[in-house]
C-alpha cells in the first residue's frame, strides 16, 4: 500500500523541518509524562484511600499501579486505532474503479501496532484487574482456582476479556485489509472494546445511572475519534506528511463535532458523579481539571476548523501538538478518576434504581402514568434525532435541487422514528423493565412496527440521489462511501434472507426460553443492546420485504409475500409457549423487584404471549398492504415503459411477431384455396 494520494491530500516529505525530531522528543515527553506519570503518581499518592471507601482491602502498591499502568496504556492504544481508522476512512481515503483504497500507509502501521498493543494490554488486564478489584495482591493469583474465582466475582476482568477477543478480531482482520469498506468490521469491533470496560465500571452504579451510561458511550467514542484524531494529525506533521486544504476542513469538522458530544457528554456525567456526598471527594478536583482541558481543547479545535480560511503549515503544526499535550493531560486525569469511588457511589438508593436507575417501586402503572411520565432513554434520543434531521436535510436537498421525493415516503420515516422514540422514551420504556407485559409491547414495536414504516422511508436511495458523486481524482465523499459498503461482499452475508430468517425467528426463543434475557434485564447497557438488536433485526427482515432500498439479494415477489408468511407460524407458536408455561420467565429477576403493583407473574406473561401473538398482525396488515401497492406500481411502470417502447417503434420482438403471424395467415390462406382443374384438349372434344 503506498502513502500517495490526490492533490488536496497530498503529503509533503520535503516540507519537514530540521528542528522537528527536537520537537517530537519534548511534545513526547510531555505527553508520556502527563498519560502515564501522572495517574501513577496520583495513584501512589492515594494508596489504600479508594479501597477503603468501598470497605475493600488494599491489594497493594504494586497491584495498583500495575493496573493504572496498564489502563493507560490500553486507553491510549484504543485512542490510536480509532485516530487512525478516523485518518483512514474520513480524511485520506481517495476512490479507485472499484473500491475505496485506503492511501494512508503510516496511519495503517499505527493501527496494526495499536492494535496489537490493545490486546496484549488488555489479556494482561484479566488478572491483574481481577485481583485489584477484589482487594488481593497479584500474588494470591498463583493458588489454585483463585483466577477462574476472581474473574467471576467482578465485572471488569469479564469485560477485558471481551477487549482481548474483539480487539484480536480486529487485529487479524486489520492485517490483511487493503480496502475502505474492509476496515467496517475492524471500526465496528474497536468501538466495541473500547466501550466494553467504560459501560460496567463507574457508571454501572447508582441513580440515573441509565444517563451516566449513555452520556459515558458517547463520550467515549467522541474522545477516542477527537484526540486520536489529532494525535494522527501531529504524527503525520511530525514525519513530514502534511495535509491539503481539504484534507484539513475535513479533519476539522470531524473533531468539531466530537468536541460537542465530549462537552455536553461531560455535564451529564458531572452531574451524575457528583451527585452524592462529596466533601473529601478528590473526584471533584479532577472532574473540575478535566472540564478545563476539554474547554482548552474547544479553544484548540475552533482555531483549526478556522485553518482553512487562513492556511498555515506552521499553525497546524503547533495545533495539533497542542491538542496531542492536552489529549495526554485527558488521559491522566480519566485514569486517575477511575481510581477513586465518585460521590455517586455513596447516595441511598432502592432496588428500582440500582436495576434500572430511576425510581418506579411506587408508582404504579395506569392510563394516565404512560401517558405523562416521560423519561429520555438518551440513546434511542440521538439516534431518533440524528435519523430525523439527515432525512430531512437529504430531503430539503433534493427539492432544492429541483428533484422529487414522495411525500409517503417521508411520512413512514417520521412515524417510525416517533415509535421508537415513544417505545423508549415514554412509560412504555421505564416499565418495560419491571412487566412482562409490557416489556413485550416494547419488543414488538421495535421489532415489527418501527422497522415496517422505517423501511418504506427508502433512506439508503435518498442518500443516494442527495449526495454528489466524486470523479476518480477527487476525494472520496458520502456517496462513494455508501457506494462502497453497498457493494461490499460483507453487505450481501449481512443482508442474507436464510441468515436475517433464522436470525429475526430464532432472537424470540434464544433471548427468552434460555437464561439470557434474565441477565439482560438487571443493566442497562445490556437492555440497550437488546432493544438495537430489535430495531436492526426487524429493520433487516423487512427491508428484504418491502424496503424501498434494493437489497443486495433481493427477493421475488411472491417470495417475499412468502417470507412473511413463513414467519407467522413461528410467532404464533412462541406466544403460546409463552401463555401456557407454568413458570415465569426471568423469575428471579421479577421477584428481586418485588415492586408492590407488580400483581401476579403468570398473568403478565399471558399477556405478553398475546401480544406477541397478536401483535404481528398490525406489521402483517401493513406489510400486505404495501407489497399490494408495490406490486401495482410495478405492473404500471412496466405497462408505461412497453406503451413507450411501442411508441417508439423501437420494439423490433414485436414487429418480428406481427411479421411472424402475417407470414401464418398467409400460409394458411394458401393452404385453404381450392385448386383449380385443368381444362380438356382438343383431341378429346
Amino acid at each position: 500500500m503506498t502513502d500517495t494520494s490526490t492533490a488536496e491530500f497530498a503529503s509533503y516529505p520535503d516540507r519537514r523541518s530540521r528542528r522537528a525530531p527536537i520537537g517530537i522528543i519534548f511534545i513526547s515527553g510531555v505527553a508520556v509524562a502527563l498519560a502515564l506519570g501522572a495517574p501513577i503518581a496520583f495513584t501512589a499518592s492515594l494508596g489504600d484511600t479508594g479501597y477503603s471507601m468501598l470497605s475493600r482491602s488494599y491489594p497493594g502498591s504494586v497491584t495498583a499501579l500495575f493496573s493504572t499502568t496498564l489502563r493507560t496504556i490500553v486507553d491510549a492504544a484504543s485512542w490510536l486505532t480509532i485516530g487512525s481508522l478516523v485518518v483512514m476512512m474520513g480524511v485520506l481515503a481517495a476512490p479507485r474503479r472499484r473500491a475505496l483504497e485506503v492511501v494512508a500507509a503510516l496511519e495503517l502501521r499505527v493501527l496494526r501496532y495499536a492494535l496489537l498493543g490493545w490486546m496484549l494490554a488488555a489479556a494482561a488486564l484479566v488478572p491483574v484487574d481481577a485481583a485489584d478489584a477484589n482487594g488481593l495482591s497479584i500474588a494470591r493469583l498463583a493458588e489454585p482456582g483463585a483466577l477462574g474465582y476472581l474473574v467471576e466475582a467482578a465485572y471488569l476482568p469479564k469485560a477485558w476479556v471481551v477487549v482481548f477477543f474483539a480487539a484480536g478480531m480486529a487485529s487479524l482482520i486489520a492485517l490483511f485489509a487493503q480496502r475502505w469498506a474492509t476496515f467496517l468490521p475492524v471500526a465496528l469491533l474497536s468501538a466495541l472494546a473500547i466501550l466494553a470496560p467504560v459501560l460496567v465500571h463507574q457508571v454501572q452504579v447508582g441513580a440515573d445511572h441509565d444517563f451516566g451510561s449513555d452520556a459515558a458511550m458517547f463520550q467515549t467514542l467522541a474522545v477516542a475519534v477527537l484526540f486520536g484524531t489529532a494525535i494522527m494529525l501531529a504524527g503525520r506533521a511530525a514525519t513530514g506528511r502534511l495535509l491539503g486544504p481539504q484534507a484539513v476542513t475535513r479533519a476539522g469538522w470531524l473533531m468539531a463535532v466530537s468536541w460537542v458530544v465530549v462537552a455536553a457528554a461531560d455535564v451529564v456525567l458531572a452531574m451524575f458523579k457528583l451527585a452524592g456526598p462529596f466533601d473529601g471527594n478528590v473526584t471533584v478536583f479532577l472532574i473540575a481539571g478535566r472540564a478545563a482541558v476539554i474547554l482548552l481543547a474547544g479553544v484548540l479545535v475552533i482555531a483549526f476548523w478556522m485553518l482553512r480560511r487562513r492556511w498555515t503549515d506552521r499553525r497546524l503544526i503547533r495545533l495539533v501538538s497542542s491538542l496531542t499535550i492536552l489529549a495526554s493531560a485527558y488521559l491522566g486525569l480519566t485514569v486517575a478518576m477511575l481510581r477513586v469511588p465518585p460521590p455517586q457511589y455513596f447516595v441511598n438508593t432502592n432496588i428500582s434504581q440500582i436495576f434500572f436507575g430511576y425510581d418506579i417501586a411506587n408508582v404504579p402503572p395506569s392510563w394516565a402514568t404512560m401517558l405523562t411520565q416521560w423519561r429520555p432513554n438518551i440513546l434511542f434520543v440521538i439516534l431518533s434525532v440524528l435519523g430525523v434531521s439527515v432525512y430531512l436535510a437529504a430531503v430539503i436537498r433534493l427539492r432544492r435541487r429541483g428533484d422529487a421525493w414522495p411525500a409517503g415516503r417521508t411520512i413512514a420515516w417520521l412515524l417510525g422514528w416517533v415509535v421508537v422514540f415513544v417505545s423508549t422514551s415514554s412509560a412504555l420504556g421505564q416499565y418495560s423493565g419491571a412487566q412482562f407485559g409490557t416489556h413485550m409491547i416494547v419488543h414488538m414495536s421495535l421489532n415489527m412496527l418501527a422497522p415496517v414504516l422505517l423501511v418504506l422511508g427508502g433512506f439508503v436511495t435518498l442518500l443516494l440521489r442527495a449526495t454528489t458523486p466524486h470523479s476518480r481524482a477527487e476525494a472520496a465523499g458520502p456517496h462513494e462511501w455508501i457506494t462502497a459498503v453497498l457493494h461490499w461482499p460483507g453487505t450481501r452475508i449481512v443482508y442474507s434472507p436464510i441468515l436475517v430468517f433464522i436470525v429475526y425467528i430464532g432472537s424470540y426463543y434464544a433471548l427468552y426460553l434460555t437464561p439470557l434475557f434474565e441477565n439482560a434485564m438487571r443493566y442497562h447497557w445490556a437492555h440497550q443492546t437488546m432493544n438495537l438488536h430489535f430495531l436492526v433485526v426487524g429493520y433487516l427482515f423487512y427491508s428484504l420485504v418491502i424496503g424501498v432500498d434494493r437489497p443486495p439479494r433481493p427477493l421475488p415477489p411472491i417470495g417475499k409475500l412468502g417470507y412473511v408468511l413463513a414467519a407467522m407460524p413461528f410467532h404464533a407458536f412462541f406466544g403460546i409457549v409463552l401463555m401456557t408455561a407454568t413458570v415465569p420467565i426471568a423469575d428471579n429477576f421479577y421477584r428481586t423487584l418485588d415492586f408492590p403493583w407488580m400483581g401476579d407473574l403468570m398473568v403478565q406473561q399471558q399477556f405478553g404471549g398475546g401480544v406477541a401473538w397478536a401483535g404481528g398482525e398490525l406489521p402483517l396488515l401493513i406489510v400486505v398492504t404495501a407489497l399490494g401497492i408495490q406490486w401495482s406500481r410495478q405492473d404500471q411502470r412496466e405497462a408505461k415503459r412497453k406503451d413507450r417502447h411501442l411508441d417508439s417503434g423501437a420494439d423490433d420482438e414485436f414487429d418480428a411477431y406481427n411479421r411472424m403471424l402475417t407470414e401464418v395467415a398467409d400460409r394458411s390462406t394458401r393452404a385453404n384455396r381450392p385448386v383449380p382443374t385443368s381444362a380438356p384438349s382438343k383431341d378429346t372434344l
